[in-house]
């Protein structure tokens, strides 16, 4: 599969998840990172610790653009794994602008910021790819707007697939 649009304008895919994960989720989002490089998208996340650093570590070190878009109004807090790293200055608010910046979310598990940032890109009609991420119901009945996955190659073929797709 190839990500990169006409012009080779390339697609970006946003990997969300918690600041803090275990070594499975770790694992996983690196692969995510890794095969999102290897198919040309840029990996936009968070730009801290957890998913976004391992996914930052996957992409940058299979030599893919990272960039990571941060809370703070400086970038003492970027992980080492970042080509690009935003300082904003907006906090939590920053949730926004990096699922906004993404042709897909990639979603793994985490607290309430990675949440908001699913209810974002919902909002803004993105399609967003679980890896063990939160499960949403409405009215007591199972919302399926988050396409739920096992592996990172599933991940990252819905991603592309959704980003060729709205890039078309």
């Amino acid at each position: 599969m190839d990500l990169l649009r006409r012009d080779d304008d390339p697609v970006y895919v946003s990997v969300v998840g918690g600041s803090e994960c275990d070594r499975a989720t770790r694992q996983m989002a690196e692969e995510v990172g890794r095969l999102l490089a290897q198919e040309g998208a840029y990996v936009v996340t968070g730009g801290r610790s957890g998913v976004a650093e391992a996914a930052s570590r996957g992409a940058f070190e299979a030599g893919g653009m990272t960039i990571g878009i941060l809370p703070e109004r400086h970038r003492g807090e970027a992980n080492r794994w970042l080509r690009v790293a935003i300082s904003t200055g907006l906090g939590e608010t920053r949730n926004a602008l990096v699922v906004m910046n993404g042709d897909a979310v990639i979603a793994f598990d985490g607290a309430y910021g990675t949440l908001s940032e699913i209810a974002h890109a919902l909002v803004h009609g993105k399609r967003v790819i679980g890896l063990g991420a939160w499960e949403l119901r409405r009215l007591g009945q199972l919302d399926r707007s988050i396409e739920r996955v096992a592996t990172a190659a599933e991940a990252v073929e819905l991603a592309a697939a959704a980003a060729r797709q709205k890039n078309s």
